[in-house]
């Protein structure tokens, strides 16, 4: 099955809440650092599910540094006290937002989206072989191709096949 963009807008939001899922399992079960760790690495996580949502066709690396540069930016943001600020009043800006800088959070992030980036890079790879193996027989492409024309489609098709094209 082809990995379109509308198949990744909708696998996007299910890995997110996969990613929140297992965040609130580890926060209900745990008091300590892994509740802190996990935590912020599932957040980043989440955050490379929103990039892939909002450009379903980046590619494995660029989407990875997207998403650990903006948890990083939302990071030293939390040095501003802006963050807190808004989290004061608001449990979702606290979720999304921080509260105070750690900068042991800083190589948290890409713990979250490195197994993430190798993924899609295995199954881009997955996804691009089994392309070229398809496109390797010429005749199961133009069966393909001619199976979803219409039948004045297929006679200009051959038509144009059969005459020559330019100056000869």
């Amino acid at each position: 099955m082809p990995i379109t963009a509308r198949t990744v807008r909708l696998l996007m939001p299910v890995a997110a809440l996969l990613f929140l899922g297992l965040a609130l399992l580890i926060r209900a079960v745990d008091d300590g650092a892994l509740r802190q760790y996990s935590g912020t690495a599932l957040y980043a996580s989440m955050v490379w599910a929103a990039v892939l949502f909002l450009w379903p066709r980046m590619a494995p690396l660029p989407a990875g540094a997207v998403a650990t540069a903006f948890c990083w930016i939302v990071e030293f943001a939390q040095l501003t006290g802006v963050p807190a600020e808004l989290s004061a009043g608001s449990v979702a800006a606290r979720l999304a937002l921080g509260v105070q800088f750690d900068s042991v959070d800083l190589a948290w992030y890409p713990v979250g989206v490195v197994p993430l980036l190798v993924l899609h890079h295995l199954v881009r790879a997955r996804h691009r072989r089994a392309l070229a193996v398809w496109v390797e027989n010429p005749d199961d492409v133009r069966r393909t191709v001619t199976s979803f024309l219409t039948h004045d489609s297929r006679e200009t098709l051959s038509r144009v096949h059969r005459e020559p094209s330019g100056p000869q």
